[in-house]
């Protein structure tokens, strides 16, 4: 099959043992918690092992605030790991940053076993000789170092040159059985000798990631496609490491689909929907969003887009995969997101709702007996309205704000009758009357005095009013809007619009 024929690979009986491995730089990706969910999903579904660890040894790119928003991410969508980062393990440390020594000695084993070679060619030597032998430059290394003789090797040390060590790659086909895609060949000659070590002694994420992953035990290698061309290198080395003692077996390897954004391009960090907090930022919820970022790739069935994590991890097998690209779709997200936001239970929605409330200024950081009733009652009225929490601050404010402080949005004042002061007087007349102010008895009184009375049609009747108490021209349901904010406030809004 391979040259990697000789090492063991992972059975069926084998404990799953999945790895999420990011790189700590920038804000979390949509694409990268998709990759963090599939193999978090995998662990859960078969009663494996999640390992978390850190890719930090890119110290130009690498930052702790990174690092920290990846624990925030996955802690807030609930995606939880068994080893790593936070809660140790039995391979620990688990950021790459503190296990120097650890590869050094891998390092000095495969020196040893005699699987790596010292190359001394410069980026510009290589390019040299592929311009002069009328060879496109992109090829890359051009294994040029791998048959140096003693008294060459010995010439470039007196230089003073510092070699990087290189991986031998096999003269033969490399094939292995994606577990997304099946099976995958690539033709001898076709990988070039690669370096696992600088001139400077430091290793190369070509040596780390594989070596944590031996080291670790890890099972199933579940990444994104964009890394499946390394995967060839991978296993070459695996079957060295084998031979030096450092791994027990070959693990299985998926490869992800792409996520792409518009214009059917891939989903750049810099596309605004490719921001885990700014879909956090603007209402999301975690069931919601793993619902759909679930989608991206895989599928309950054929006709279920809507389903719970539990539902998730019940029937999530990496072999349902689809190799095929998936397209982030914002609005099906939001649709998704609404369903399970109409999903949750009242007191729950209620309290999910007071972050977004509080970042918009409507309350302060501690809510007033008042404040407290105000939200209880008003929850309900637009659960069943909003598709992202973030939408409730501007439809549920002017139910939190003093009388005289109440805003008229442009959009509202357009849209009002030209009798706007007829329809304001009917209706204040109509309601202070009113002892029992509960809904019905204002819907009641208000229908007769507006459609009836005045001949308004029932579509145009009520806008006036829900422009004087809530300065919008959508509002939750108006009847018990005005039963939350009481008879007394919303007789002083209506005179005060009214002017």
């Amino acid at each position: 099959m391979t040259n990697a024929a000789s090492i063991p690979t992972v059975t069926a009986q084998t404990p799953v043992r999945v790895r999420f491995c990011p790189s700590p730089t920038g804000t979390p990706h949509v694409g990268l918690i998709r990759t963090a969910l599939f193999n978090w999903a995998y662990a859960r579904h078969t009663q494996g092992k999640l390992i978390f660890r850190i890719e930090d040894t890119d110290t130009k790119r690498d930052s702790e605030e990174s690092y920290l928003q990846l624990l925030d991410g996955l802690k807030w969508l609930g995606i939880t790991w068994d080893e790593g980062v936070e809660v140790g393990g039995p391979h620990a440390p688990y950021r790459q940053s503190q296990r120097g020594d650890i590869y050094q000695d891998v390092i000095a084993k495969l020196v040893a076993g005699g699987h790596v070679y010292e190359s001394y060619s410069s980026p510009e030597e290589v390019e040299a000789r592929h311009k002069a032998a009328g060879r496109d430059v992109k090829l890359g290394y051009d294994n040029y170092d791998r048959d140096l003789s003693p008294e060459q090797l010995a010439a470039f040390r007196d230089e003073g040159r510092k070699p990087a060590l290189r991986l031998r790659m096999p003269d033969t086909d490399i094939t292995f059985t994606d577990l997304v895609r099946g099976e995958i060949t690539f033709k001898a000659g076709s990988v070039p000798d690669y370096a696992l070590v600088r001139p400077n002694g430091a290793p190369l994420y070509t040596l780390v990631n594989p070596v944590d992953d031996a080291l670790m035990g890890v099972t199933h290698v579940l990444r994104g496609e964009d890394i499946l061309s390394s995967t060839p290198r991978q296993i070459a080395l695996y079957q060295a490491l084998y031979e030096i003692g450092v791994a027990e077996y070959l693990p299985l390897f998926g490869h992800l689909p792409y996520v792409m954004g518009a214009g059917n391009k891939k989903l750049s960090k810099r596309d605004p929907e490719a921001s885990l907090f700014l879909h956090r930022d603007r209402g999301f919820i975690p069931e919601g969003l793993l619902n759909y970022l679930s989608l991206l790739g895989w599928s309950l069935s054929a006709d279920e887009d809507i389903f719970t994590v539990e539902q998730l991890v019940a029937n999530f097998d990496i072999h349902d995969v689809l190799g095929n690209p998936a397209r982030f779709d914002l609005k099906k997200a939001e649709a998704i997101n609404g369903t399970h936001v109409r999903r949750l239970e009242a007191t729950d929605f209620r309290n999910r709702l007071v972050p977004y409330l509080r970042a918009a200024g409507v309350v302060g950081e501690t809510l007033t007996p008042r404040e407290e009733e105000i939200l209880t009652e008003a929850a309900p009225l637009v659960q069943e309205r909003i598709t992202l929490l973030g939408e409730a601050p501007d439809m549920l404010s002017f139910l939190f704000k003093a009388d005289d402080a109440v805003d008229v949005a442009d959009d509202a004042r357009k849209g009002l009758p030209e009798n706007l002061t007829e329809v304001l007087d009917a209706a204040l007349a109509a309601l202070a009357p009113v002892e029992d102010w509960t809904a019905e008895n204002i819907q009641t009184v208000l229908k007769a005095a507006l459609v009836e009375g005045l001949g308004v049609k029932p579509r145009l009747a009520f806008g006036p009013v829900r422009t004087a108490l809530s300065g919008r021209r959508i509002s939750p349901p108006l009847f018990e809007s005005m039963v939350i904010l009481g008879k007394e406030s919303s007789l002083v809004r209506l005179k005060a619009f009214r002017g």
